[in-house]
């Protein structure tokens, strides 16, 4: 059993119709296609329909921070970015999306109540997750 002393939040900074399958795909597939990894960067994947798909058992270390994974839950949901250039980052969260990452994590902070919410940018000089993540669910 893992020690989770965090929850950070991520956005997938791409397509907000992306799929589960999708993002599995861009990680673990072989370069150039993808970026051959062996685990998804993420535990949780939030579609754009609010469908929450566990892609990482949570007793197993995904691939979301550098450095800071061996005690995470990564979650990530699709979007983030501005869909018309796909580089601009924006908070493109859908109200199902929304509702979805709060149902997740307050499910988390009740199974892990020392883990504070952060977002990927706590980490490191990103966006992600393209809103601040540790100031909205401070109160969780």
């Amino acid at each position: 059993m893992r020690i989770i002393d965090k929850i950070i939040v991520h956005c997938s900074a791409g397509n907000i119709n992306n799929k589960a399958a999708d993002i599995v795909h861009f990680h673990c597939a072989p370069a150039p296609k993808g970026r051959g990894w062996r685990t998804p960067g993420y535990h949780y994947f939030i579609e754009k329909d609010g469908n929450t798909v566990q892609l990482v058992d949570e007793n197993k270390i995904s691939n979301g921070v550098v450095g800071q994974n061996a005690h995470a839950i990564n979650i990530c949901y699709a979007g983030g970015v501005d869909q018309k250039d796909f580089k601009t980052p924006m908070d493109t969260r859908t109200p199902q999306q929304k509702g979805a990452l709060l149902a997740l994590l307050r499910e988390l902070r009740e199974r892990y109540p020392s883990a504070p919410i952060y977002g990927h940018r706590d980490f490191a000089t990103k966006a992600c997750p393209s809103f601040d993540a540790k100031s909205e669910y401070k109160d969780l």
